[in-house]
Formats: C-alpha cells, sequence, structure tokens
C-alpha cells in the first residue's frame, strides 16, 4: 500500500477524526477534519456553497488524510482517493463514544474541530437522536459511495482492525523512510 490520499467516512462516533489523526501522525500525511471546514468559531456553520468550496480546494491537494462527510463532495473526493476507508461501527458503541467525548472535553474545544466550538452538553440529545434516526440510512449511503469506488476500499468494524490498519500504514511509510 504506497497511497498518499486516504478518504475516511463513516458515521458520527465511529471514530473518523481519531484514525486520521492517528494516520497523520504514522504518515506524515496532512490531515484534513471536516468538522473544521463545517463550522466557524462560535458553532456557526458555514454556507453549503462555503463548505464545498473548502472541500474542493483541499482535496485538490497531492497529500491528505481527509476524514468526515459534506457528501456532496464524496465522489470528487473520492476520485481522487488513493484508498477509502469505511468506520463501520456499531450505533451503540458510537452513542457511548458521542456522551463520553462530550463530557470529557465538556468546555474545550477539540483538536479537530474549529476554533471557538467547545464541547456542550445542550446539543447531546438532538445529535443521538440524528444517530438514531440516521444509522440505516446513512449506513445504505455509505456502502452505495464504498460500490463507486475505483481505489481500494477498507472497512474497518473494530478497535483491533484500526489499530492493526495504522501499523500496517506506519510500517509503509517507516520503510519509505528508509
Amino acid at each position: 500500500m504506497d497511497v498518499k490520499r486516504i478518504m475516511i467516512v463513516g458515521q458520527p462516533g465511529s471514530g473518523k477524526s481519531s484514525l486520521a489523526t492517528r494516520l497523520g501522525e504514522v504518515s506524515g500525511l496532512p490531515v484534513i477534519h471536516i468538522d473544521r471546514i463545517h463550522w466557524q468559531p462560535g458553532w456557526t456553520e458555514r454556507s453549503k456553497v462555503e463548505k464545498t468550496r473548502l472541500c474542493l480546494e483541499a482535496e485538490a491537494g497531492e497529500r491528505w488524510v481527509f476524514e468526515g462527510g459534506h457528501s456532496i463532495t464524496w465522489p470528487s473526493r473520492l476520485a481522487r482517493a488513493e484508498l477509502l476507508v469505511w468506520l463501520d461501527r456499531p450505533v451503540v458503541l458510537r452513542l457511548w463514544r458521542v456522551v463520553r467525548r462530550a463530557v470529557t472535553q465538556l468546555g474545550r474545544t477539540r483538536p479537530d474541530m474549529a476554533d471557538g466550538c467547545p464541547e456542550r452538553l445542550r446539543s447531546l440529545p438532538e445529535f443521538a437522536t440524528y444517530i438514531l434516526t440516521t444509522r440505516n440510512s446513512q449506513r445504505a449511503r455509505i456502502r452505495r459511495l464504498a460500490g463507486t469506488a475505483t481505489c481500494p476500499v477498507r472497512t474497518i468494524t473494530s478497535d483491533e482492525e484500526a489499530d492493526a490498519f495504522v501499523e500496517e500504514v506506519r510500517l509503509q511509510f517507516a520503510t519509505k523512510a528508509v
């Protein structure tokens, strides 16, 4: 596996940001977090046009790990990706991770989030509802995306598989550095 552009998709709480960060650390590839594109300070959502423009600019780069949504740009991002990683995790685990993240990061802005967007509990009930009500439709949407890929697709369903994948990438890039 000799890749310069890795696209990561998955539903909320599946571990996209964490995996992207880890891959960036072991590969030296720049990491693009969709939440830094989606949000502006104070939890102000960017316009769809602006998000699309920023995604297209980012995906035009020669090297990246790009995680997350804004699915309107998925086809063009996938066309440039050399590997698609789908984090397909159970809904109970994803809900647990979202709640844990909100509680442990309360009042702080995560590194994968836009500046000025501290974690808060008040939006947790509606986010949990979104996770539950879209679990089947969003999973089907990602499955359809994966079916259109012309690059390899890696489906990860467990932490052990994620760890093994990070190690694979680490070894690939360590070998290239020698």
